[in-house]
């Protein structure tokens, strides 16, 4: 089984936070930086599979500061030498197709195939309708309301894009939201007629193509987190991406994996029950069962402050010992047969030496059971 460390870049302890403001405080974000810096090397040494970040804007009140994913992956792959980097998610309706593009391909050549991708779609309003207004798209709740739906559709026409520009040497691409490259785009460079492609003498720019691609190939691993209903499943199954679950209830997460199964047995590809298919959990592992119940409490107060107004499902708890957390994912796994686990911690929340012990508890004394 594949272990990832996804990470939510919490500015403050919750003294901090309840100050007001935290995500303005230069003091904070070095600490917070250097607190990542050191539990990737650890996580790192410690054989886990990947480290991923979260997409939100404008947090000025530090619970989720993390503006730019591919940025913080880079950080952490220029300081860890096996540890894969992602983004859990980028948001794709709130950003040009292209720039995604570009951007991944180049840390994937940077960090020589150690990057693995995340979208997602976007529930938080402040910010993904402000990104999301110049093509007219809007934060969604998949409540398949007309704004929801839009959504879904430039999510899904930038991934379209993403995947000619990562696998065409040149593309051209007119949908409802993206005209590339836009009509009569004049372009009679003699390098390009000469040694390029997508341009002829006399006529306006024909294709585009983004230089360098991936270093893996065709393109990076591509994950769904947090996958919450069929329709998302069933997509992910047709493009042959990994959806992120991140639920307690094992029915819910059956028929999810069912439909995933079924959908991709129709696009031809022939899984067996899980596979394929990824879990994200809560993580507060700790030496005794009352220090875990501490993790917890200090978790379920960030959660309450900031997740549940938004209408965020609690989602599955890893919670107590290394011997108590083995045998929760013992169950779980019997149920639902998944290979890859993507475990939340809100760094920053917890004090450093506290973080730096789950990391270390977890790696040596749960990870060494589920080895394929």
């Amino acid at each position: 089984m594949k272990f990832h460390l996804f990470m939510l870049p919490t500015i403050g302890r919750r003294h901090e936070l309840e100050q007001g403001m935290a995500g303005l405080r230069d003091d904070l974000y070095q600490r917070m930086l250097s607190e990542i810096d050191e539990q990737a090397r650890f996580a790192d040494e410690l054989g886990y599979y990947g480290m991923g970040f979260t997409e939100h804007h404008f947090h000025v009140e530090g619970f989720e500061l993390s503006t730019n994913p591919i940025m913080l992956d880079a950080f952490v792959a220029m300081r860890t030498q096996n540890l894969k980097v992602g983004q859990l998610a980028l948001v794709l309706p709130t950003h040009h197709p292209l720039r995604v593009a570009e951007d991944i391909a180049m840390l994937d050549q940077m960090t020589k195939g150690r990057v693995y991708v995340g979208f997602a779609r976007g529930y938080q309003s402040r910010w993904v309708n402000t990104f999301g207004h110049p093509i007219g798209v809007g934060a969604t709740s998949s409540d398949h309301s007309e704004q929801d739906e839009m959504n879904r559709a430039a999510f899904q026409e930038s991934w379209e894009i993403i995947k000619l520009a990562w696998t065409k040497d040149t593309f051209s691409y007119a949908g409802r939201f993206w005209k590339i490259p836009p009509p009569d785009t004049p372009w009679q460079i003699p390098a390009t007629l000469n040694w390029g492609q997508g341009a002829a003498a006399g006529e306006p720019l024909k294709e585009i193509g983004i230089a360098p691609k991936p270093f893996q190939k065709p393109y990076p691993d591509v994950y769904a987190p947090f996958t919450f209903s069929a329709t998302t499943a069933r997509f992910w199954a047709r493009e042959g991406g990994t959806p992120v679950v991140l639920s307690d209830n094992v029915e819910f997460c059956q028929s999810l994996f069912k439909a995933y199964r079924e959908e991709a047995q129709g696009a031809g590809r022939e899984l067996r029950p899980g596979q394929g298919v990824a879990m994200g959990a809560t993580l507060c592992i700790a030496d005794t069962e009352e220090q875990a119940q501490e993790l917890r409490d200090q978790f379920d107060w960030l959660f309450n402050a900031w997740f549940v107004p938004f209408g965020f499902p609690p989602g599955l708890v890893l919670q107590g010992t290394p011997e108590s957390v083995t045998q929760q994912i013992r169950e779980l796994d019997g149920s639902l047969n998944f290979e890859e686990l993507f475990l939340w911690i809100s760094t920053g929340l917890y004090e450093h030496s506290v973080m730096m012990r789950q990391i270390e508890l977890f790696a040596t004394k749960v990870m060494p059971n589920f080895t394929d």
